[in-house]
């Protein structure tokens, strides 16, 4: 972005100042002329072209034409920003911005009572009179059957009328209905399993019975079902799941060729299922689907067929492939993948050559686009709220399903924390689609020519010829293929494959499972101490204040020459264009490994330790979202499948200070964050331990000497920072820094906590002994370069010497959790303040002699005030 301070005036001036603008956004340059004459007029179009539509019963808007047509790249139309706000301030604002939290629950559809249906007032609810209700659909059902010429009623539907157990036995169903080859009983309040087996057991032609929401259901085991198959030796479907026992008829129901009004005949096949073109056996927990009925022969015609939610287990791939390759018409097939036919969408649709669909995608695009997993029919994430939800929570959780980002730059920097926006009510409608006709883009408009000016838009054009009523739509995820996990990613907005993510999750977990390498052996020292053959000191070149102010042993000089140093301590990367521009050669020491980047950038960091040892307890699991999207969408399914605990945090790659840092239960917001920047996610630590009801984390200054043989040592100078506020868990509190995290040097209030007294007091507070502790975060942080020197054995160089801060957080049950290891960390406040040794004889560290006993240890050969780990 340009900051010449142009005002635009013409339209080469809004070229000049918007030029890589507009090359970003992806507008057609035929385009940029109107966007120019839209945006210096202000015009805001839209309205008298397109129409906002309720749509998922209220639950959604989409956007539809109203113009008779709209060619491609005919047009462009702004669109406003009907909220803009950074991450951290979104409650706050929803909060006190007047009507921010109406409009954007209305733009959401989340303004509404999910149950707002009243109660039918006109029901007549006296129980002598159910039984009145129940005889008058008896009496109804046998008039019916008489009517159309026939003396017994075969299918009797009995629902919702408050049948308990003794109404069931007053009824005598069996007496009165003997032939009876379906009955119903749902919604009623049959209670007892022993009067229903009897009952239900007397019907010896019984093909179908359904009981579904009846309180026996909930209170008895599979004693009933068990007792009630065994006895009804016909019966093909029970509580609406297919028996082991079904075939024709229960096929024939599903094919819509058995009902009501035809039964089919009792005793023999009539070959009625010959003309079935589709069937949908969906979730009919059907165990072995390979049988006489469900078979080419008795199928001829079947054209679609959808088994999903089936579990199959019963039969093979191989042996579901094969009866499926025998139907001549079967052109369309709905499954679960993976599923009962494989992982592979590929593989299914090799292996049925006559397939055209496959989950409503075309064969041949399946095979063109190299997708294993395809569901072209995912249902859209709506969001869920209770009916007292205020307003402004049922935002927070809809917004991931609406809200877009931007980062702002300028020629000097770009902003740490992005931009989050909604688009206007027009907008906010434009739903996605794979194939879309439009596409939206995010554009600062600056008409003094500088940022300070910028207003945001969104720009929007058609990129297919679209016609009057067609509904307009976008891709969430453009730009996004398969190589960035666009399948997964399509999870924050619609309900995807869970199986296949919990597959992906199992996968996952056991190939952790077969790590754990051994411990290196502990080595004496092989470093040698450094020094001058002529006796003079040794030179440093540092370009950290600290230590230059607190250096002042007499074996080291500081110089503002680097090719002059023998030790390089520098809080740059030390690459070769430094090197070179610097003059610094591979013979100097410098305070740096090679590949430390295993270690400092977190999603190496995980990767290092996952390598090494699968999932230690002490790292909580971590994914690296750009690579393993798919096993976290499934840790996440089975968790809430489970009812566990459901908080992540996710945090950039290689960002300090907790920027851009986010603490969330929300899966479409998890994977939405994705858009900011590579991040990891891990599971947060929602059970800290406390200190005074506040969260804590410490600081351990670790000394690395040699990677082989390994030799680190830890400083005898660690702390502990402190969370401002109280802990909890309250959701309104995920969004308060000072309750969260505990970097308060940089934001917040920093209450500084001398050391000992913070481990007196938190030993009587909790009545452990610290030395404990202070032993099992020893043996982490060891097991943690163990895993470096291991894994990448290219770390070890002769010439480094490095210092790193790793932070480390305690559960309630006093065990360590690995936060992260930082390179140069910020010493500060060891240098600010003195302390007491923990570990040793509890001498007295100076805080100004930091920096002399760190440069004692990594180039002395000394061990004052560190131990070997």
């Amino acid at each position: 972005m340009s900051g010449n301070g142009t005002r635009i005036q013409t339209y080469e001036d809004f070229v000049k100042v918007h030029g890589l603008l507009l090359a970003a956004s992806g507008l057609p340059r035929s385009l940029h002329y109107k966007l120019f004459e839209k945006l210096t007029s202000e015009t805001f179009d839209g309205g008298a072209y397109f129409q906002v539509e309720p749509c998922e019963e209220g639950r959604q808007r989409r956007l539809v034409l109203t113009a008779d047509s709209m060619p491609e790249v005919s047009s462009v139309f702004l669109v406003d920003h009907a909220w803009t706000f950074r991450l951290s301030d979104a409650y706050k604002q929803l909060q006190e911005v007047p009507g921010l939290a109406q409009r954007m629950a209305s733009l959401m559809c989340v303004d509404i009572d999910l149950n707002s249906d009243a109660e039918d007032g006109e029901g007549v609810s006296q129980e002598n009179n159910s039984k009145l209700n129940a005889m008058d659909v008896i009496n109804k059902e046998v008039n019916d059957a008489k009517a159309k010429g026939c003396d017994n009623v075969r299918w009797l539907e009995l629902e919702e009328l408050d049948i308990d157990d003794d109404m069931l036995l007053s009824l005598d169903l069996s007496a009165k209905f003997p032939d009876l080859l379906a009955l119903s009983l749902c919604g009623n309040k049959l209670g007892s399993a022993e009067i229903v087996v009897q009952e239900v057991t007397k019907f010896k032609n019984l093909r179908a019975l359904w009981l579904n929401n009846n309180p026996v259901l909930k209170n008895c085991d599979s004693h009933m079902e068990d007792a009630i198959l065994q006895r009804c030796s016909r019966l093909e479907i029970y509580n609406s799941h297919f028996t082991s026992n079904f075939g024709e008829w229960a096929l024939g129901f599903c094919g819509g060729v058995y009902d009501k009004d035809n039964l089919g005949c009792v005793n023999q096949g009539d070959f009625q299922l010959q003309n079935v073109t589709s069937l949908d056996l969906s979730n009919r927990c059907i165990h072995a689907l390979v049988n006489k009925a469900f078979s080419p022969v008795e199928l001829l015609s079947l054209s679609h067929l959808n088994i999903r939610g089936n579990p199959l287990e019963q039969n093979s791939v191989h042996e579901l492939l094969e009866v499926l390759m025998g139907f001549p018409c079967l052109q369309s097939l709905e499954v679960d993948i993976p599923g009962s036919l494989g992982s592979s969408a590929i593989e299914i649709v090799e292996s049925l050559p006559n397939l055209t669909l496959l989950n409503g995608v075309d064969a041949s695009k399946i095979l063109e686009t190299g997708k294993n997993v395809i569901d072209s029919i995912l249902q859209p994430r709506l969001p869920e709220w209770a009916a007292n939800e205020p307003l402004a929570d049922r935002v927070l959780n809809a917004m991931w399903l609406y809200i877009m980002t931007y980062r702002l730059a300028d020629e000097e920097k770009i902003d740490e924390t992005s931009v989050w926006y909604v688009m206007d009510e027009l907008g906010s409608a434009l739903r996605h689609s794979d194939e879309p006709n439009f596409r939206v883009a995010p554009f600062l408009f600056m008409p003094e020519g500088k940022l300070e000016s910028a207003v945001s838009y969104s720009i929007l054009w058609p990129i297919r010829d679209v016609h009057n009523g067609d509904e307009c739509t976008r891709d969430f995820l453009y730009g996004i293929g398969e190589d960035k996990q666009r399948s997964a990613r399509l999870t924050a907005y619609f309900h995807t494959p869970q199986s296949y993510f919990i597959q992906e999750y199992e996968k996952f977990y056991q190939k952790l499972q077969l790590k754990n390498i051994a411990s290196l052996p502990m080595k004496s020292s092989s470093t040698r101490r450094l020094y001058c053959s002529d006796g003079r000191p040794l030179c440093v070149y540092t370009d950290i204040p600290q230590v230059e102010e607190f250096l002042t042993r007499p074996e080291f000089v500081i110089t503002n020459e680097p090719k002059d140093a023998d030790i390089i301590w520098t809080s740059l990367q030390v690459d070769d264009e430094m090197k070179k521009a610097t003059g610094i050669t591979d013979q100097q020491y410098v305070n740096q490994f090679p590949f430390e980047a295993c270690l400092v950038m977190k999603h190496h960091l995980a990767d290092t330790v996952q390598k090494a040892y699968g999932s230690p307890k002490w790292l909580q699991p971590t994914y690296n979202l750009e690579t393993h999207l798919s096993p976290l969408i499934g840790d996440y399914s089975i968790r809430k499948r489970d009812g566990m605990n459901n908080l992540w945090i996710l945090k950039p790659w290689n960002m300090a200070r907790t920027i851009d840092t986010t603490v969330t239960d929300n899966l479409s917001a998890i994977i939405r964050l994705m858009e900011t920047g590579p991040k990891i996610c891990q599971k947060y630590i929602e059970h800290p331990a406390l200190f005074q009801g506040k969260k804590f984390d410490l600081r351990y200054i670790v000394l690395v000497r040699s990677m082989k043989p390994l030799e680190i040592f830890i400083a005898d100078t660690f702390w502990v920072r402190l969370a401002n506020n109280q802990y909890t868990l309250d959701k309104h509190s995920l969004f308060e820094y000072e309750t969260h995290f505990t970097v308060m040097n940089y934001r917040g209030r920093l209450n500084h906590k001398n050391t000992p007294d913070f481990v007196r007091e938190f030993e009587q507070e909790h009545q452990v002994k610290w030395l404990d502790i202070h032993e099992r975060v020893k043996g982490m942080i060891r097991s943690v370069y163990e895993a470096a020197a291991l894994v990448h054995p290219e770390m070890h160089s002769p010439t480094s010497r490095a210092m790193y801060g790793v932070d480390v957080m305690l559960d309630s049950s006093f065990q360590p959790k690995l936060l992260e290891v930082t390179y140069c960390p910020d010493c500060t406040r060891a240098c600010k303040y003195d302390t007491v040794s923990i570990s040793g004889e509890g001498e007295i560290i100076r805080g100004q002699d930091f920096f002399n006993y760190v440069f004692g240890c990594l180039f002395l050969d000394e061990t004052a005030h560190v131990s070997p780990l």
